[in-house]
């Protein structure tokens, strides 16, 4: 996660050197394309070759765009390479979620999922929060070559975790025939569509907050999310039994709640103080919703298809990031003015996402 996070900071103002600053949207979305094209694929794959193998694919594939990322300096180069490096993130954490799944109790997923949320965040965070500091000691060039390094790192690291899936098969190209079952697993819907309709925020904080720190005169771009991590690790730490004990679906509606005001707080902030607050809102509220979704998706999907399972709810992740990057290609003019507006679109979907979630709870069957 430090690896695929390192870099996201700097590359509003890399793409805006080359004279792309009205393309913004597009690092994300793009990325999320090719994250979402390949999930079918890492998931048939995950519940066929072995969870491990997955997870050195998404490796390999993310050290290479790190190390091309310095020689792809036109826009249409580097758009092309954050569309190729989708593809890591496409195939990791399919495998490594349905590892984690494999190994934990069913009545403990909940705890589980939240300790597993605790290292994504603080790679995420860690990589924001790092990343001008490294830029400022070593350069761009540098930091896309640390970036690689962890990757490098983090492939050492999985050559002593072991396989899961038993009785993998040897890898053939008729494995890469996927059919829509390899594609979709319909008994994670409810989980993917609150899923899609929550990182829709995310895809809009994702474009958003780097240039809204500079508008806030704060030096470090990645200050946002170095203050969400600070607060979705402690909350992941107590949290993570709520759903064990309450169930998935009101856990998420109180941390959707949570994340519905740390929007508004986006929408109206003015100065740095108030966006500081929002960052540790929304990591409050992602400390809550993360884990819990995970899990439902545990609960949710039948064992011997945890890793097709997975990649649907990833889908679904990558969808809505997707769609919250590119309304802000619609909405986002390169002004503080324009804030309200592009957040608007993340506080509809939100209520959207709570008024499902309601009706859900109330009128659907469901394990949790």
């Amino acid at each position: 996660m430090i690896s695929f996070n390192l870099i996201l900071p700097e590359l509003n103002e890399y793409i805006t050197s080359m004279g792309g600053e009205n393309e913004k949207g597009m690092i994300f979305f793009l990325f999320s394309v090719s994250a979402a094209i390949s999930r079918p694929f890492s998931g048939k794959l995950s519940d066929t070759i072995g969870r491990k193998k997955v997870m050195y694919i998404g490796i390999i594939i993310s050290v290479l765009a790190l190390l091309i990322y310095p020689i792809a300096n036109v826009v249409f180069y580097f758009l092309f390479m954050r569309f190729m490096h989708g593809f890591g993130a496409g195939f990791l954490p399919t495998g490594a979620t349905a590892l984690v799944t494999d190994i934990l109790p069913e009545n403990r997923r909940g705890v589980g999922m939240g300790l597993w949320g605790v290292f994504i965040s603080l790679g995420f965070g860690i990589g924001q929060f790092l990343a001008s500091s490294i830029r400022e000691e070593i350069g761009l060039d540098g930091l896309f070559f640390v970036a690689a390094g962890f990757g490098v790192f983090s492939a050492i690291l999985i050559s002593f975790v072991k396989e899961t899936l038993p009785n993998p098969v040897k890898f053939s190209w008729s494995l890469l025939n996927v059919k829509w079952n390899d594609v979709f697993e319909p008994t994670v819907v409810p989980a993917a569509i609150v899923m899609f309709l929550s990182v829709s925020s995310s895809g809009i904080i994702f474009v958003l907050t780097q240039d809204m720190s500079t508008y806030f005169g704060i030096d470090n771009k990645g200050w946002f999310f170095g203050f969400y991590v600070l607060s979705t690790i402690v909350v992941r730490l107590f949290s993570g039994k709520l759903s064990d004990n309450i169930g998935r679906r009101k856990t998420l509606i109180l941390g959707m709640s949570i994340m519905l005001i740390s929007l508004i707080l986006l929408a109206f902030s003015t100065e740095w103080i108030q966006f500081t607050v929002a960052a540790v809102v929304f990591g409050v509220a992602t400390g809550i919703t993360s884990p819990t979704l995970f899990a439902w998706t545990a609960d949710l999907s039948p064992s011997h298809r945890r890793g097709v399972g997975a990649g649907t709810l990833f889908i679904a992740l990558e969808l809505g990031v997707m769609l919250g990057s590119a309304s802000t290609m619609l909405t986002y003019d390169n002004s503080i003015e324009s804030i309200p507006v592009v957040f608007s679109v993340g506080i509809f979907l939100m209520l959207l996402n709570i008024s499902y979630l309601l009706w859900h709870l109330f009128y659907r069957e469901s394990k949790t």
